[in-house]
């Protein structure tokens, strides 16, 4: 049986390590729901109470937000996560690349591609198996009302969670 080919979703000619905000979706494999404890998946939606509301993460939702809140550190002073949100099963997150160096040359700047990897491999070395499905979504944010809006779905993200494309019901 022939395996199906994978459309490819970069840009073409596009600099993935170019500085800029850069909006990313990532599932788990089989979009199973890993992240959330299933009594909060049940009492979100309508019924969401908004910030005070807390969802409580499973272990791997811990581990993807260990993980998350380790990535600046690796590349410090250049990658930045401004804001994310981990959802039943994918997270979305905004990736600032500055290259930028007082007094000197630019700094290295990793791709998009491989921030991500390293990161998903992080995740699935620590759950014990794989957890992502092959690549991710991502688009490049060009303006600041573009930014704005991935800021404001990732914050609504919980609440609007049936009506997202990625939900599936389990």
């Amino acid at each position: 049986m022939d395996t199906p080919v994978r459309k490819d979703i970069r840009l073409d000619d596009y600099d993935y390590s170019h500085n800029g905000a850069y909006f990313v979706t990532i599932c788990t494999c089989d979009r199973k729901f890993l992240f959330w404890n299933n009594y909060d998946i049940r009492r979100v939606g309508a019924a969401f109470g908004g910030p005070h509301e807390k969802i409580t993460l499973t272990e791997y939702g811990k581990i993807v937000k260990d993980e998350l809140k380790k990535i600046p550190s690796i590349y410090p002073d250049i990658v930045f996560i401004p804001k994310f949100v981990i959802m039943p099963n994918h997270i979305h997150l905004i990736i600032v690349l500055n290259s930028f160096s007082e007094g000197g040359p630019p700094k290295a700047v990793p791709t998009i591609g491989r921030i991500i990897n390293k990161f998903k491999g992080a995740v699935s070395k620590k759950s014990g198996f794989k957890v992502w499905q092959k690549s991710f979504y991502d688009r490049v944010l060009r303006n600041d009302l573009e930014y704005r809006g991935a800021w404001q779905y990732i914050e609504n993200n919980p609440a609007n969670r049936e009506s997202d494309e990625l939900f599936c019901k389990e």
